[in-house]
């Protein structure tokens, strides 16, 4: 997770350009201006699409969510934009993910007079143990749906502080939304129980699952930890590969973000079957796969225990 160098310059483009502007000398602009001047329900900035997929179930029809990324878009080296500060200077509560997830977000936070919820908060992390990243806390605790109980308790706290008005409702919606996790979470679990023990492993590119495997009873194997501009080599392909043929894995995955290129060599050497593409960082567009975090969650647990179970 690298520090872009262009970050500095581009927030002195951003402020020189909305003091010039007033704010309007773009189409983002302008549209996150009407946008704003459209409601008067509080605006909550989330760092990516997943985040404010799980912050609207809770925040119901009264709070506008928005994230500062897209669908489809790959958040560990994301660069803001003029616009992404500008939606900032209307934001009455920023969300992040914490777990050194948005690097590129700190000094962007810094420079906003929104109150700030690292969502993550009080969650145990699942420390990484190679590669640059050795000893840094894995960021993807959204990845088990155990795990976003916790975050959907943050949210609605930071909502009630928000909004108390409303404390009743954002609570009713968190205890609904965490029972539809849970529900999630139990299929995963009586899905893969058939699986001999020795082989209930997730194989993916990135190490975007440990909080699922964890929680799930599954054994964890990635190539790469986290997503860099330098990925998969000779050595890391090997140790997947070694690792596939050692526990007669039945199934390989990678994620829809990366190229699945270093995991179909494995595939190769291996001649394990590919089980399909996980989604983790983003959601898809509207009509996609998987516009909703539920729908991410699920279509990730029925993927992964249809390929291990080697269901038709």
């Amino acid at each position: 997770m690298k520090k872009s160098p262009k970050f500095l310059a581009l927030c002195t483009s951003a402020v020189l350009l909305l003091s010039a502007c007033g704010g309007a000398g773009s189409p983002s602009a302008k549209s996150n201006a009407e946008a704003s001047a459209s409601t008067d329900k509080p605006h909550v900035l989330t760092t990516f699409t997943v985040l404010q997929d799980i912050a609207q179930n809770v925040a119901g029809d009264h709070l506008d969510v928005q994230s500062i990324t897209k669908p489809g878009a790959e958040i560990h080296h994301y660069e803001p934009t003029p616009g992404d500060i500008e939606k900032a200077t209307h934001a009455d509560l920023i969300l992040d993910n914490g777990l050194n997830l948005e690097t590129w977000f700190e000094k962007f936070v810094q420079n906003t007079h929104a109150p700030h919820v690292k969502v993550s908060e009080g969650v145990t992390p699942i420390s990484i143990t190679e590669d640059a990243y050795a000893g840094k806390p894995n960021p993807h605790a959204w990845m088990s749906p155990l795990v976003v109980k916790k975050y959907v308790d943050n949210i609605a706290d930071a909502f009630v502080k928000l909004d108390p008005a409303h404390e009743s409702d954002y609570r009713a919606n968190a205890s609904a939304y965490q029972e539809k996790l849970q529900k999630v979470h139990d299929s995963l679990v009586t899905s893969i129980s058939s699986i001999p023990e020795e082989q209930r492993a997730l194989v993916t590119c990135e190490g975007a699952f440990s909080y699922l495997t964890k929680d799930a009873g599954l054994q964890e194997k990635y190539i790469w930890a986290v997503n860099s501009d330098a990925q998969a080599t000779p050595s890391q392909i090997e140790s997947v590969v070694e690792f596939v043929k050692d526990k007669k894995v039945p199934a390989v995955f990678c994620e829809s973000t990366v190229s699945d290129n270093p995991m179909q060599q494995v595939v190769t050497e291996t001649g394990t079957p590919f089980g399909g593409t996980l989604y983790v960082d983003s959601l898809s567009e509207e009509g996609g796969p998987v516009p909703t975090y539920l729908d991410l969650i699920t279509y990730d647990a029925q993927t992964i225990s249809k390929a291990l179970t080697q269901e038709k």
